[in-house]
């Protein structure tokens, strides 16, 4: 596995942690990234992008859920389900504040989080909000 991928999947399994346990859990993104990288090939590559995409989702998250909740329309993001509102929002993240990842990468790369972890329709669901929010908010 890539390891910017492996990184997105660290990172969304910590920011739905975070939806649960609340802000403060953040104290234990070390010792949940030592849990799953320690011993493997490109640790120090994946933790740092992994602690660049939690704390850039957080730094951002207002904006965020904001272009989440006006390209969902009909959807309360609250109510989406955990693993689809926070692919979401690394999406998101990754479009609007990492010049470093194509746009094309980094809908992908959501759309497959979500299809892994949540369900073959969530890979559906992702892809239109993020397609529509790249179209309506992202500067080409």
């Amino acid at each position: 596995m890539r390891v910017r991928t492996r990184a997105r999947e660290l990172a969304l399994q910590f920011l739905f942690q975070l939806d649960f346990q609340g802000e403060d859990f953040r104290d234990d993104l070390e010792r949940f990234l030592d849990e799953h990288l320690t011993g493997k090939s490109g640790a120090d590559e994946a933790r740092a992008y992994a602690i660049r995409l939690v704390d850039g989702v957080r730094a951002n998250a207002k904006q965020i859920n904001h272009l989440i909740r006006e390209a969902a329309r009909n959807w309360d993001i609250e109510r989406m389900a955990g693993i689809d509102r926070n692919a979401l929002r690394i999406g998101v993240y990754e479009l609007l504040f990492n010049d470093d990842v194509p746009m094309r990468v980094a809908i992908n790369e959501a759309i497959e989080l979500a299809k892994r972890y949540s369900t073959e329709a969530s890979g559906a669901f992702v892809n239109g909000i993020l397609d529509r929010i790249r179209k309506d908010w992202v500067v080409t």
